[in-house]
């Protein structure tokens, strides 16, 4: 036991620290777990468990068959139509991002909701002369609401359901649950938290981003953009563009080359420089001074506007992009990822965790959730639009959705459900006592569990034409699915060697000085603030079996208990760490990371006793 509580406590600390990533974390957990067996009792076939654990295979086929749904359109058109609701009301702008992502990501995987829906609602927000942080924010916890609709909301609510199945030969009052088991308070969450944004949430959020203010305003990069003219006895003339900087000597990058009139952009290499070229530079004023006066260069003025470097004749365009939690970038620096060259784009300014960098970039480490500025013609936009390494701030122009596959999807989406959702026994005695046809009795073969249907749907969405057969492997977060598989030993130890047992008794003796009710609101809170350290798996393996202990020492409902846990890890409002949609709408809402626990602090506590009272008055305590 005691060595599980160090493994656990070693865990903690590289979740919260982030030292590794956590799904590298993860699997490091799942090899101590083997490796020190005799202490742990988790053997090499418990330990690789959670890859062929049910909810491990579920959430991937979700993953896809989202992915599916994403390839249509489907979503971005429901977006579309917010513009055309909202117009320059915020209420109504809220009212209509609410009503779209939250019951949305009641069937399809909240997170690429999220990520799909970003470029939509800042655009909605500059159209409407809306503060995109004023939308954003409402958008990543709408979807924690929506999440909470159904079963397949969240990777967290199968993944507890997986787990309330393991516990019940311990607890037999637990058991898996079914689709809409919680929809219910799901409805009343979604109700209460929509509300709580519209009147009193969005009061709470600063605008970090005003209405329309251009990026080069926003970035402040009015000092670090700026045109010089090449003179005739300037030392670079005749030299490649490639050759005239020295990286080691000056931070600074050639955007454009105009000459008589005419802007040209990457690829830029090549071309000589001629006298009385113009040269727009990313560069900070001291560098661009010393640049000047060595390569005996005249500063002609400095860039105040996107307009200035935007240009219709080269397509070239400045975006935001959002680094995702997948994203092959995370850990590499623009430098190691050699991004200029991969993506035919130029990064202008960075960043991360609120805080906007723009000198000596190449050397930045990336992270999840930072957003680059860049500048890329239409054709580089475009590639990056279908890339996974990146979320777009903005929609790019016509991705290519196969907008004539949605009928496909829909129909596929409804299949999975259905055979899971409607209780086709008690249809097939209904009929059969209506009509007197015992052969009804026979769609009792038609209820399926979730795991078959999903699986079932990843297959029809490639006969299909929704996905093609090479999509299915890029649609996967493997991050999500190697979380998964390492953190589901670590709670069959947790429960195996007593340690839940002994976490769950400590924390009924709260019971001695609280009602039952109380301790369940505790229960709630606890997990809400170790989700915001972990990740919201994480938080539900460990927790869950602790729940269930407790709730059985003091005579409560387990059930109850797990109910508690699976919504406090499901909906993550305190920053910007513990969820991943909240991560990506970071940097395009320009926020910091209090701006999250001002709105969050008071919707947490107000959810936690809405929630807690809805699980006791519908399953008792």
């Amino acid at each position: 036991m005691l060595v599980v509580g160090a493994i656990l406590v070693a865990a903690i600390v590289l979740f919260v620290t982030e030292w590794l990533p956590i799904d590298v974390t993860a699997i490091a957990v799942m090899v101590a777990l083997m490796v020190l067996e005799p202490w742990t009792e988790i053997s090499v076939s418990e330990g690789i468990s959670g890859f062929s654990s049910p909810a491990t295979i579920t959430v991937l086929a979700m993953l896809i068959l989202s992915a599916g749904i994403s390839q249509t359109g489907l979503v971005q058109t429901l977006g579309r139509r917010i513009s055309r609701f909202s117009g320059e009301s915020l209420t109504r702008q809220l009212a209509a991002t609410i009503s779209v992502v939250g019951p949305v990501s009641g069937f399809i995987n909240n997170t690429p909701v999220v990520a799909i829906l970003v470029p939509v609602i800042s655009d909605v927000a500059h159209k409407g002369k809306t503060s995109p942080s004023k939308l954003l924010i409402p958008l990543s916890y709408a979807s924690q609401f929506g999440g909470m609709l159904t079963l397949i909301g969240t990777s967290t609510n199968i993944l507890a359901s997986n787990t309330a199945a393991r516990l019940s030969e311990t607890y037999p009052e637990l058991h898996p649950f079914s689709f809409f088991e919680f929809t219910t308070l799901g409805v009343i969450v979604l109700v209460t938290g929509s509300v709580y944004l519209v009147t009193v949430g969005h009061r709470l959020l600063p605008e970090r981003i005003p209405p329309e203010e251009d990026y080069v305003e926003e970035y402040e990069m009015e000092d670090y953009l700026s045109e010089v003219i090449v003179e005739e006895a300037s030392s670079i003339v005749g030299q490649t563009v490639e050759e005239i900087i020295d990286p080691e000597m000056f931070d600074a990058h050639i955007l454009q080359l105009i000459r008589d009139g005419e802007r040209f952009s990457d690829p830029l290499g090549a071309k000589e420089i001629r006298p009385g070229d113009m040269l727009l530079i990313r560069a900070s004023r001291e560098t661009l001074q010393r640049l000047a006066v060595a390569d005996d260069l005249t500063i002609r003025s400095s860039i105040d506007t996107a307009s200035d470097i935007e240009s219709p004749q080269t397509l070239q365009s400045i975006l935001e992009v959002v680094i995702p939690v997948r994203s092959t970038l995370v850990g590499e620096t623009l430098d190691s990822s050699t991004f200029r060259e991969r993506y035919d784009a130029n990064v202008l300014a960075l960043r991360s965790r609120g805080e906007v960098f723009r000198d000596r970039l190449e050397g930045l480490r990336i992270r999840a959730g930072d957003t680059l500025l860049i500048q890329a013609d239409s054709g580089s936009i475009d590639r990056l639009a279908q890339n996974r390494d990146f979320i777009l701030a903005q929609e790019a122009p016509e991705p290519g959705y196969r907008t004539e596959k949605i009928p496909h999807a829909i129909a596929i989406m409804v299949g999975v459900v259905g055979f899971v959702a409607v209780p086709w026994a008690a249809v097939g005695e209904s009929l059969a006592s209506v009509t007197g046809l015992p052969q009804f009795l026979l769609l009792a073969g038609f209820q399926q569990d979730i795991l078959v249907t999903a699986l079932a749907g990843v297959v029809a969405m490639v006969v299909a034409g929704v996905l093609k057969p090479n999509e299915l492997y890029s649609s996967v977060d493997w991050n999500v699915i190697f979380l998964l598989a390492g953190v589901i030993p670590l709670g069959i130890a947790l429960e195996q060697t007593g340690a839940a047992t002994l976490l769950g008794t400590g924390v009924a003796a709260a019971a001695n000085v609280f009602p039952v009710i109380v301790v369940l609101w505790l229960f709630y809170i606890a997990t809400g603030l170790v989700t915001e350290v972990i990740s919201n798996n994480a938080s539900v393996v460990l927790m869950i079996p602790v729940a269930a202990a407790a709730a059985t020492t003091i005579g409560a409902s387990p059930f109850s208990f797990v109910l508690a846990v699976t919504f406090a890890a499901s909906t993550s409002f305190l920053g910007p760490i513990g969820y991943q949609t909240n991560l990506f709408v970071y940097g395009p809402g320009g926020y910091k990371f209090t701006d999250y626990f001002r709105i969050g602090a008071p919707l947490q506590l107000l959810l936690s006793v809405v929630t807690v009272a809805g699980i006791a008055l519908i399953w008792g305590v």
